[in-house]
């Protein structure tokens, strides 16, 4: 006998296979990135790395540091992304003050910070070693 979640899930993408899972799922990708680019802070990000990214080809000696300085602007947008939903989350939960929602943001924003300083400190070594 099969359980009720088993036959009728509450998720249907848990259902799906090949092909139209990997379709589903590349759609709510892209709605994640335009929920996104509601984001100022993403958005900021994102047109750095218009920018940065082709730099990037310009600044790096080899594929490996070109590959370092675009994984170190990628991995910014990948965090922001990850804090905006945490952020998101919590909002959903409830709009009062909680010392654990405040905590959870608090660490969101730690996380972008860190990987800013990451990025930053990629990028300032590579000009340094290229001027």
């Amino acid at each position: 006998m099969t359980h009720p979640s088993e036959t009728n899930p509450a998720n249907p993408q848990k259902a799906r296979k090949g092909l139209s899972r990997m379709w589903h799922a590349t759609g709510y990708s892209v709605a994640g990135l335009r929920a996104g680019w509601g984001e100022t802070a993403f958005r900021q990000e994102a047109l750095a790395a218009m920018l940065m990214i082709p730099a990037a080809f310009w600044l790096g000696r080899n594929w490996v540091e070109v590959a370092l300085l675009c994984a170190s602007v990628v991995f910014v947008m990948v965090v922001e992304l990850l804090n905006t939903a945490i952020e998101t989350a919590i909002d959903r939960i409830g709009p009062e003050w909680h010392d654990l929602s405040k905590r959870a943001k608090d660490m969101g924003s730690a996380a972008v910070l860190l990987s800013l300083l990451l990025c930053m400190g990629v990028w300032a070594a590579a000009v340094y070693y290229r001027l």
